[in-house]
């Protein structure tokens, strides 16, 4: 048996799996960034910790399919980054999944509820 720790581990990477691709854009949204910055962004955002390896497919994913461009720059004290910023396709994308979240995530927790209050009237009785 799993040590509760490492189930709501392995949950909250589940569930972020599931939104990065979103989340990643919601970030570039708001100005253009390079990779190494989204991984502390994500990480600052209590989306807990993520490995370049995680991010940089959903970067690669964001870009081919037009929601991000890219250019390379030089760094200030290193070597050059790539810089990502939102498409306009990228933004009705944003704007679309934003509504689509709020829907799911509505749901998801209705059912929540319903099922946490059916727990709570067991321990009652």
């Amino acid at each position: 048996m799993l040590a509760s720790g490492v189930v709501d581990q392995e949950r909250r990477s589940q569930w972020l799996r599931g939104v990065l691709d979103m989340c990643v854009l919601a970030m570039v949204s708001g100005g253009e960034s390079y990779g190494y910055h989204l991984v502390q962004a994500v990480e600052a955002a209590g989306l807990g910790p993520i490995k370049g390896g995680t991010l940089y497919p959903v970067l690669l994913r964001l870009e081919s399919t037009g929601l991000v461009a890219t250019d390379w720059r030089q760094g200030p004290s290193g070597p050059a980054r790539k810089y990502y910023r939102i498409t306009a396709a990228g933004q009705a994308t944003l704007r679309q999944a934003v509504l689509d979240w709020q829907s799911f995530s509505s749901d998801v927790n209705a059912i929540l509820q319903r099922g946490n209050a059916i727990l709570q009237e067991g321990q009652s009785t």
